[in-house]
């Protein structure tokens, strides 16, 4: 599905009335000249020692800078050398009708000492992609990119963004655009503090994402946070933004001149973009870029700005990636810059918390799955690289010698830059040993020789390791969260799990334990148990090892051999934890849309989650989920949730435990309700939603609302009743206080019947395409 969906400058855009817009209230307030003066004397000068360069005389001289955005006025007074401008729209300007381009430039370059920018002597040339109505299109993109390439731009700046990072077109153009030596920077995002929702270039490799800070260098809520999505299911995602500046409350230009505030990250990646243009002025012409014999390149600027970025305490790898942008730590590496190969993160201290969040919350054991890091090689030597010799790990230590540690890598690394996927286990010998284990990789990355050079480029990298290592904890504290049954955009259109927002219709954000499921993660940690995650299928895994398979919000199909093996495992004592979500056929037919990018229309493949496929998986248990899609505030257990858009419950067995709430239906029409002695479908009947059964030898407990474990837009969690149903499952035990095996909640005749008409797939659409289970052959056992 190749598009620019949500493609949009990534702050807001705002008018020319000299207000301030703040972001996150979505109101206006009054801005002081007092603030307005005290916001210039911090937003760009002092805060990055930007003065001391442009004492040097480094003002960015002889830099060429695109700014993709929307326009600027020929003659802006803050802006001395805007040396061409062009219009990419099917608008007959070149004007900025907005101002966000105008206070982009400004930010890069301006000249008044009110608002500076940080390289007012740069070649400024604008790139008109975005209309008056915001509207931008893939193609504006590419034929812009073009333009870029083939007048041999040297940075490039993007305070754009969006979810789909499947759009092959856009991605590959990107990659044409720094294969071609061109540094391109852009904006992470403005969907924080969600997790899972990096934007797209920003998220790429050969991209320097930025993320934003404010003044008391707390990471901005409205940044976008990592991991990217990119590698899930089976892999891990990478290490994102690269790093952070100043995103809020920075002072830019106006359209007519003047200075105002703005916040954003589309702030934050001109601050850094800018700081580019002044850190190449810094180089001699004869050293400076890569397609004329010189050592910059993307790759090298990543170096100097994420080896030189100072850390923020208290704040995790995915917040603020290598850190805060410092200029004279990066002006230095660059001073003494010779091409070399890096591994970003430079060290893997999966002890050091909160920044090595969540590997620091949960040592490794004997038996775990994998844990699994994909680390990004940086490959200054040249635009392709290759590892010479494959990795090796080298144990320092007791606990070092337990580790296995395992490599995947890229055959060709290109553009700049490449990953390496490490997978280390503790070898079955230290199932009961404590303690610190500490080695060392070592990779060699080699690159064809550059101009005038006979030899090829060679680089020896260390990556150090330090991880904890404890007794593997007992089958009854083990939870495996199943990832490979997760769906999401891209590809496909994966509707969001709660229909009451209306802002962010896709489901995105990677529905992972590390991303939008966070806090869940942590409350679990918190709590004692220990979560791992299997990215393949349910015919993949030791059930023996786990005291509960937890199934959270799935879209995918499941193969015929892992419904069997499930069962077989329940019936030997795994648990099983099942939250599903709304599935109802005519409401995901009013969700279908038309997309002005794609010039198609676009339908939900599933609901919140694959109810059809989930019920196939629990008809062994005599389960089954409905297609009502309810939503209210109830109390379970003693716990208050709020129930948004879950599913009913519509079958379920004679001897197990049923709740019913009080909820309204959203959904108009249906075929699955709940019956019996809970009543009918009438709004504000009660509705079945939570059941807790036995199943020979296992436990099964289901639940229909994922809601209140997505932290993306969560009303109220339910961690205390999700830690009571992993109890059950694993134990087959309760809290005495607890009322979820009450007897008065026990079915003495089953609910519903095998005739009743179920949740069926839409015949309209061909998820197949989508579907790695439609697609592929189970994996044997």
């Amino acid at each position: 599905m190749a598009c620019r969906l949500c493609t949009r400058p990534t702050i807001g855009l705002d008018d020319e009335d000299g207000d301030l817009w703040d972001l996150e209230r979505g109101n206006r307030t009054g801005a002081a000249q007092q603030r307005r003066q005290l916001l210039s004397k911090n937003s760009v000068t002092a805060a990055f020692s930007a003065q001391s360069l442009w004492s040097a005389g480094f003002q960015g001289k002889g830099v060429k800078m695109g700014v993709f955005d929307t326009g600027i006025r020929q003659d802006h007074p803050h802006v001395k050398n805007i040396k061409e401008r062009t219009n990419w729209t099917h608008e007959p300007t070149l004007e900025d009708g907005l101002g966000h381009g105008t206070f982009v430039a400004g930010v890069v370059a301006g000249s008044d000492a009110a608002c500076p920018g940080f390289a007012a002597e740069v070649d400024i040339h604008t790139f008109r992609v975005f209309t008056n109505d915001q509207v931008s299109f893939t193609s504006w993109f590419l034929d812009a990119f073009n333009y870029a390439i083939a007048t041999e731009m040297n940075v490039v700046n993007l305070s754009i963004g969006g979810p789909d990072y499947l759009d092959q077109p856009f991605v590959e153009k990107v990659w044409e655009i720094t294969s071609n030596g061109i540094i391109m920077v852009s904006a992470i995002g403005n969907d924080g503090p969600l997790y899972g929702t990096l934007n797209n270039p920003a998220d790429q490799n050969d991209v320097l994402g930025v993320g934003g800070i404010d003044y008391a260098d707390k990471i901005a809520s409205f940044s976008s946070r990592g991991m990217s999505t990119w590698e899930l299911p089976r892999g891990y995602g990478r290490s994102k933004p690269d790093v952070v500046a100043y995103g809020r409350d920075v002072m830019g230009s106006r359209i007519q001149g003047g200075c105002r505030s703005l916040s954003g990250t589309s702030v934050a990646s001109p601050v850094v973009a800018g700081a580019v243009c002044l850190l190449a002025s810094v180089v001699p012409e004869a050293r400076r870029w890569h397609m004329k014999g010189g050592i910059l390149n993307p790759a090298s600027m990543k170096q100097a700005l994420v080896e030189g970025a100072v850390r923020i305490p208290g704040i995790n790898l995915y917040e603020q990636g290598a850190g805060k942008m410092n200029l004279l730590n990066s002006m230095e590496i660059l001073q003494k810059y010779e091409p070399r190969a890096s591994v970003v993160p430079a060290e893997l201290n999966f002890m050091d918390c909160p920044y090595m969040w969540p590997f620091c919350t949960q040592p490794l054991y004997a038996g775990a799955m994998p844990l699994m890091f994909n680390a990004t090689v940086l490959n200054g030597m040249g635009l392709t690289g290759v590892f010479a010799e494959e990795p090796t790990f080298i144990s320092k230590n007791e606990g070092g010698r337990l580790l296995d540690v395992r490599f995947e890598h890229s055959n060709l690394m290109w553009p700049w830059s490449g990953f390496l996927a490490l997978y280390i286990r503790v070898a079955p010998e230290g199932a009961t040993f404590k303690g610190v284990a500490t080695g060392e990789v070592a990779l060699v990355i080699e690159s064809p020789p550059e101009r005038g050079e006979k030899q090829k480029r060679r680089s020896t990298v260390k990556l150090g390791i330090k991880l904890e290592i404890i007794p593997t904890p007992p089958r009854e504290r083990r939870i495996l969260w199943d990832q490979f049954h997760s769906l999401r955009y891209p590809p496909a259109y994966i509707p969001r799990d709660s229909l009451d927002v209306r802002n962010d219709i896709l489901d995105w954000h990677g529905d992972h334990p590390h991303t939008n499921y966070h806090d869940m993660f942590n409350a679990l940690r918190a709590a004692g148990w220990f979560l791992e995650v299997l990215g393949s299928p349910l015919t993949c895994f030791d059930a023996s090892q786990y005291g509960a398979l937890l199934m959270v919000d799935l879209e995918e199909e499941y193969y015929p051999e892992e419904i069997a093996k499930l069962e077989a495992d329940v019936e030997a004592g795994l648990g099983l934890i099942v939250f599903g979500e709304w599935y109802n056929v005519d409401t995901m037919v009013k969700m279908r849309f038309f997309d002005d990018n794609t010039r198609s229309w676009w339908t939900p493949i599933t609901g919140g989650a694959n109810v059809p496929a989930l019920n196939d998986l629990l008809a062994p248990y005599g389960i089954a989920f409905g297609d009502a899609v309810l939503e209210g505030q109830a109390t379970i257990d003693g716990e208050q949730v709020f129930y948004a858009s879950g599913a009913n419950l519509v079958r379920f067995p004679a001897g197990g435990h049923l709740h019913a709430l009080a909820l309204g239906d959203k959904a108009a029409t249906g075929t699955a309700r709940s019956a019996g002695r809970f009543g009918t479908a009438a709004s504000g009947g009660l509705h079945a939603v939570l059941g807790l059964t036995e199943h020979k030898g296992g436990r099964v407990a289901v639940y229909g609302d994922s809601n209140c474990l997505d932290s993306s837009h969560m009303r109220s969690p339910c961690f205390r009743l999700l830690a009571k149903l992993l109890q059950y499952v694993a134990t087959g035990k309760v809290e005495a206080s607890s009322s979820l095996l009450a007897p008065e909640a026990k079915l003495s005749e089953a609910l519903g019947s095998e005739a009743m008409l179920l949740p069926q797939r839409r015949s309209d659409v061909d998820a197949a395409p989508f579907s790695a289970v439609l697609t592929a052959q189970a994996r044997p056992t």
